[in-house]
């Protein structure tokens, strides 16, 4: 059974009818299946998938991104990998199984694979706690990626949470301290590092391991710094005003492609990823194929550079520094207006300190 959100009523009676004429032994007086007609309703249909989904407001996007029919993480990794070898445990306290960490191979290159699982149905869903990692999670998939970095392993994670697990027991065994190592972990690693926002990435959650080399969007994805539903709750005590908290977190792809805060934006098939899984595949396929490429000429010491002056590089594009493309320094350089002002003030200084040398002697005599 298909699920439809709620502004795709036109789209389910289209393919409702579609399904009718299909299969017209279900309806009394007919026996053959009307082609023309059928047709006729697929391109009517395509039309109005078209119109829907070129003009989604962030709102409706962040309602693609948590569809039920979504391709999950669980899915990308059965069908792009080979020879998947899960691994678990934080070797401190237990499993967290909502994230799925282990080695497979890629086009023949061993990587790293971490996937943040929401779940198929509603038991997967509570064993999985809906994709909503806690601390002996995070520690996981620390130990896995130190161990990928010692042995130059690509690091390849697909996002997808609404946020770190906020309960007593999280909090307790250190969530915020696993959090604060996890984006620290991702950013001293001498391999390259993807990220993948396949649906949700939410809050600290998803910053956690998405603080990468690329970072890598589907087009109906969303990635925000907390839901559109909190955000309303804080700033207007009101969860009902989500698509104006929506529209203000600029949380879709193409606006943070514009902010440049994620660095690729894999298109959907029309109607979103779970009407043609396969061709979503293939397209995310290609994506990893380009970027893994891209880091095959660099050292380790390069894609280290690489990776921090990409986050340095964030909010700068209008400030004094002139150039953004080397940055590999975190101490702040001065800017020709900065030394001028430097160098006036040791000539003020030099001035104040032989004018009291003078004042000094004239009293004395």
């Amino acid at each position: 059974m298909k699920n439809y959100l709620n502004f795709e009523t036109e789209v389910k009676d289209l393919e409702t009818e579609i399904d009718k004429l299909k299969d017209p032994f279900n309806q009394s007086g007919l026996s053959e299946v009307d082609t023309q007609k059928i047709s006729k309703i697929q391109n009517e249909l395509d039309v109005k998938l078209k119109s829907i989904y070129a003009n989604l407001d962030p709102w409706q996007t962040t309602m693609v991104a948590r569809h039920e029919d979504r391709p999950k993480s669980k899915f990308f990794i059965d069908n792009l990998f080979d020879d998947f070898i899960s691994l678990s445990g934080d070797r401190h306290y237990g499993e967290d199984k909502s994230v799925i960490t282990g080695f497979a191979k890629f086009n023949d290159q061993s990587v790293l694979v971490i996937g943040q699982e929401k779940g198929d149905d509603l038991d997967s869903r509570i064993q999985r706690n809906f994709g909503m990692m806690r601390p002996e999670g995070y520690r996981k998939t620390i130990r896995l990626m130190e161990l990928a970095n010692r042995f130059n392993i690509p690091v390849i994670s697909f996002i997808d949470t609404p946020g770190a697990y906020p309960g007593v027991g999280a909090e307790e065994r250190g969530q915020a301290e696993a959090i604060a190592r996890s984006i620290e972990c991702c950013m001293k690693l001498k391999v390259p590092t993807l990220a993948i926002i396949i649906g949700e990435g939410g809050s600290g959650g998803a910053i956690a391991l998405a603080s990468s080399s690329k970072v890598i969007m589907f087009e109906n994805a969303i990635y925000s710094v907390i839901s559109p539903e909190g955000c309303a709750t804080i700033l207007w005590r009101d969860p009902k005003k989500m698509l104006d908290a929506a529209k203000a977190m600029k949380l879709s792809a193409q606006n943070l492609l514009e902010l440049k805060i994620i660095d690729e934006i894999v298109r959907e098939p029309l109607g979103g990823a779970h009407r043609d899984k396969n061709l979503m595949l293939q397209n995310l396929k290609n994506s990893i194929l380009n970027n893994l490429e891209y880091f095959k000429s660099m050292n380790s010491e390069e894609i280290f550079n690489d990776r921090k002056n990409k986050f340095l590089r964030i909010g700068r594009d209008k400030g004094f520094i002139t150039n953004l493309d080397d940055l590999s320094s975190l101490k702040p350089k001065l800017n020709n207006f900065e030394n001028i002002f430097k160098s006036k003030n040791k000539l003020i200084f030099l001035s104040i300190f032989v004018l009291a040398i003078l004042i000094s002697i004239f009293v004395f005599l």
